[in-house]
């Protein structure tokens, strides 16, 4: 029996102040940001991605997420308007940002130097949102090697921002999310199956109250 397509819906525009989902991931990450993705809802928030990835590799990877999941999955070409129900992938070769555009957001790319020796790095992205969104923010830093992303997500936390991290049990590898609970970057901690309920919890669905949930 042929799987059921996946249906994405419409998108529109958010604003300053609606929600949007932060992601890292590194070593093991193509198959827990695509995990993470299945079970996120069509109408979720705009989702920003870094995966360390090399640049012939980040387009037909978000094309094949786009094939796998509810939201529409695209590789930023920077100057998107961020859009509900959509997830921008980071280039393999740039980094990404977010930053305001009126009274909303869009995807910037930058050609910076590596940080942390990645480009895309996480650390970028995250710091970015707790500049530009802070409480409205929602960090998840997945299974990878290395520390980038502990010290934004730090940031995104003393923003206001909710943080999460991968459990040891279903990372490949516990390193970034290790490095991001020692420093107390982490409120919450939950296999990858399990984030995206959490996450989906603090961020409701369209026309409902978000839930109100006690993070450890």
């Amino acid at each position: 029996m042929n799987p059921s397509p996946v249906v994405q819906t419409s998108c529109r525009p958010v604003v300053n102040g609606a929600k949007i989902i932060f992601v890292g991931a590194s070593t093991g990450g193509t198959e827990a940001v695509k995990n993470f993705l299945q079970g996120i809802p069509a109408d979720c928030p705009p989702i920003l991605v870094v995966q360390h990835m090399p640049e012939t590799f980040t387009g037909p990877f978000a094309a094949r997420l786009n094939s796998l999941s509810k939201p529409r999955v695209v590789e930023s070409h920077g100057g998107e308007v961020l859009e509900t129900g959509t997830v921008y992938i980071a280039p393999g070769h740039s980094h990404l940002r977010v930053r305001r555009q009126g009274g909303g957001y869009m995807t910037e790319l930058l050609s910076t130097p590596p940080v942390n020796r990645h480009r895309p790095s996480v650390d970028v992205l995250f710091d970015s949102a707790a500049e530009v969104v802070g409480r409205n923010a929602i960090g998840v830093i997945l299974t990878g090697m290395g520390k980038d992303g502990a010290c934004g997500l730090l940031r995104m936390r003393q923003a206001g921002a909710r943080t999460f991290g991968q459990d040891e049990a279903s990372c490949v590898v516990y390193g970034m999310p290790r490095e991001a609970a020692l420093i107390g970057a982490v409120e919450d901690v939950a296999s990858v199956s399990e984030l995206p309920k959490r996450v989906m919890a603090l961020v409701g669905r369209p026309g409902e109250t978000p839930q109100r949930v006690v993070l450890k």
